[in-house]
């Protein structure tokens, strides 16, 4: 116990060490996160009417960028696969960093659903054994489990193996390995399972088909490991740890496929709304080409898809090979993506009503200011996982060495 104490105590000093661009980055982070505290302090004393939300639009950018993190969260799967399924080598050490990535990310799923919640301190009702969580009837008790069960299982691997390493001990598979098996099964089913909280609302039609839990997975394996990309090549630009381009390349054939299986499911699904011509048309028409003289989500999608087709056409070139146009590439997907499964599939389940009537939103300043703190937390603790991962990889922070 005393080993894992100091342990745990040397990893803490180690966070609050740093150059300059360490300290400026958390600095700048540590603003957003403090004009998002102070935003949803204004939030939980008004309520959620300093939201863009309103009775016909109930769930706004919160849930959109919980959706959008969710498919983060689920992506550490595409670097675990490899590596304990066709031993890939070359993304062995890098598997730590997808899990810290999801573990931030399920933080940040978190938060954001705590401040849509118009009365958080009823939370107490989800807690099992406290409150009544109504499972396995209710949809949302589901997501509540699978969510905690994987960032528990995230902890863990990431924990015993950093741990581990620290010690200087080679991992007992048989304490590590059934919780990766069961972590990839479970990366699924928690992006499943979001999109069956969509589905599963039948006064919804615009997300009233089969096909929105496979247009997850593929939307969340291209976003999630184009932004696992990014990151890698940030630590090993700002620290002295071995990156390889054939690791990051490895990566790319991932997003590669992911998005061109995206992009194919996302014609599906337009060819079928747009041919059949139904009533249930109506959202599709009001997001992609506008209804009765609304039309504020019209720039958003386009946008979007314009990014994920440039990405596409990117990853298929032998162009993206040069991690240049890899990261123009990255870039495109995952805003394009965010779109997409943010205001993109939240905002016109609602629009128009099922009486008929149109209600459109705009997220507030505040909301975004809640928003931007959220990411702003997020992106500290995975800094701070980093900080703490990357020294203990490289042999540099070690059991042997004195505590200083």
């Amino acid at each position: 116990m005393l080993n894992y104490i100091i342990f745990l105590w040397r990893c803490a000093k180690i966070a609050f060490k740093g150059d300059w661009r360490y300290y400026g980055w958390m600095g700048i982070l540590s603003v957003f996160i403090l004009l998002g505290i102070n935003a949803y302090a204004k939030q939980f004393a008004h309520g959620l009417i300093v939201t863009g939300m309103s009775d016909q639009v109930s769930w706004g950018i919160y849930i959109a960028n919980f959706t959008f993190l969710v498919g983060v969260a689920a992506a550490a799967a595409m670097m675990v696969i490899p590596v304990y399924i066709y031993d890939n080598e070359e993304l062995h050490d890098l598997v730590i960093f997808g899990e810290l990535l999801a573990v931030s990310a399920i933080l940040m799923c978190m938060a954001f659903v705590v401040v849509d919640l118009g009365r958080p301190d009823r939370f107490w009702h989800l807690i099992p054994g406290i409150g009544k969580i109504n499972f396995p009837a209710s949809m949302l008790s589901w997501d509540v489990i699978v969510l905690n069960i994987y960032l528990l299982l995230n902890l863990h691997i990431c924990g015993y193996l950093l741990y581990t390493r620290y010690r200087g001990r080679k991992p007992g598979k048989w304490f590590y390995i059934p919780f990766v098996f069961i972590a990839i099964v479970w990366a699924f089913s928690i992006h499943t399972v979001t999109a069956f909280l969509y589905v599963g609302l039948g006064g919804r039609p615009f997300w009233n088909t089969a096909i929105v839990g496979p247009r997850f997975l593929a939307s969340a394996f291209t976003a999630g490991p184009a932004i696992i990309i990014l990151a890698l090549q940030v630590i090993r630009r700002v620290t002295h740890y071995l990156i390889s381009d054939k690791a990051l390349l490895t990566l790319r054939s991932i997003v590669q496929v992911s998005m061109l299986i995206n992009i194919f499911l996302l014609f599906c699904e337009v060819f079928t709304e747009f041919y059949t011509g139904t009533l249930h048309v109506a959202s599709s028409r009001y997001l992609y080409l506008g209804l009765h003289g609304h039309n504020a989500l019209v720039p958003w999608i386009w946008t979007a898809i314009t990014f994920n087709i440039i990405a596409m056409i990117l990853l298929i070139l032998p162009l993206s090979r040069s991690i240049k146009w890899l990261d123009v590439a990255c870039v495109l997907a995952i805003v394009g993506i965010w779109i997409e499964k943010g205001m993109g599939l939240v905002i016109p389940g609602f629009i128009p009503t099922p009486l008929g009537e149109m209600s459109e939103y705009t997220p507030s300043l505040n909301e975004t200011l809640v928003a931007f703190g959220i990411w702003a937390f997020g992106l500290l603790v995975y800094t701070i996982c980093l900080r703490m991962a990357v020294p203990i990889l490289q042999g540099n922070l070690a059991h042997e060495q004195k505590t200083t």
